[in-house]
């Protein structure tokens, strides 16, 4: 495993682990898992160096944290585990966002508790809450750091000029957003203001959703109740002109002896010491293949093709409904 920093000092394998699709709660918006195989396959993730572990209070909710946990008991030392709020729940049902200082307090408090850690490492906010200025958000962060509760604070899928505004603070230490060949828009934007601040990137969904790994070739490879089937760039009229994209990646990964999710993790590698992906898989043999992206080199010739094949806004279909779509970039 090779290593990165986000933001000033917080070091972590340059691939992550995205922990949403792993048995409990969520499991079924991937298709099913099991929990004893997505404890293996943390565990077989500790095993080859990796030490960024991604989940939510919403995933679940609730149960994705304590999956975690489980699998972390007696081995945290050394792993970097990051969480996220920002949501307000009536039992398990999500009634929207909820970013006011008292919800991220008891948001903190109950990931902590589901984790079985003394300290978040890095804590983001999941989704902008326009009810509440990102500058009262950011001390109720602040807050929680003094205390000890939290080391590091991130956004996930927040807007340029939220970013900023957030910085203007606090540190940031990382933000988190789509981004992959066939989500390339945070080139325009996001991307230039983390770095002009000295903030990391962590993309999730990396490998679209499994679309550039090239194994999903019609919609009916897809599993019964798989949240894909409702994607936008999944969709009947979407669907065969993505595949195009998939079919440079593919050739591109015959070249170099390697599948098509590490050609597409490797390109994302490949744009900057700052961007640390984090894949998101429930089986060991998923996790054994993304990572052995980071021995994957790419020439110039490889990176102008699918650039060529995969400019900014080149893919078929947004990446989101409508109702996701208005919950970020704000």
């Amino acid at each position: 495993m090779k290593y990165r920093t986000l933001g000033h000092d917080l070091q972590v394998s340059a691939l992550g682990v995205g922990c949403m699709p792993m048995g409990g709660g969520d499991a079924g918006v991937y298709g099913n898992g099991t929990k004893a195989e997505s404890i293996a396959t943390l565990h077989r993730a500790m095993d080859l160096g990796v030490t960024f572990f991604d989940t939510a209070e919403v995933y679940g909710p609730h149960v994705n944290e304590e999956l975690l946990a489980e699998a972390i008991k007696g081995k945290r030392e050394g792993l970097v585990i990051a969480t996220k709020f920002g949501f307000r729940f009536e039992g398990t049902d999500i009634q929207g966002v909820d970013s006011t200082p008292q919800n991220v307090r008891r948001a903190c408090e109950g990931s902590l508790k589901r984790l079985g850690i003394d300290t978040i490492d890095l804590y983001y906010q999941h989704r902008v809450d326009p009810n509440v200025p990102i500058e009262e958000v950011m001390g109720a962060l602040v807050e929680l750091k003094r205390e000890g509760k939290i080391r590091h604070i991130g956004l996930s899928e927040p807007g340029a000029a939220t970013i900023r505004r957030a910085a203007a603070v606090h540190p940031v230490t990382a933000i988190q957003s789509e981004y992959s060949l066939w989500e390339r828009e945070v080139e325009n934007d996001i991307l230039p203001v983390c770095r002009e601040l000295n903030i990391g990137f962590v993309p999730f969904s990396p490998l679209g959703r499994g679309f550039l790994t090239g194994q999903i070739t019609k919609r009916s490879d897809l599993p019964e109740g798989d949240f894909r089937l409702n994607d936008p760039r999944y969709s009947e009229e979407n669907f065969d002109a993505n595949l195009k994209i998939v079919d440079v990646v593919k050739a591109i990964a015959a070249k170099h002896d390697a599948s098509g999710g590490q050609i597409a993790l490797a390109w994302l590698l490949a744009q900057g010491d700052d961007i640390v992906p984090i894949p998101g898989f429930k089986r060991r043999v998923t996790l054994e293949d993304s990572m052995a992206a980071v021995k994957v080199t790419l020439d110039d010739g490889d990176l102008a093709a699918l650039e060529a094949a995969a400019p900014i806004g080149g893919t078929a279909g947004p990446r989101y409904g409508e109702k996701m779509m208005a919950m970020a970039r704000l």
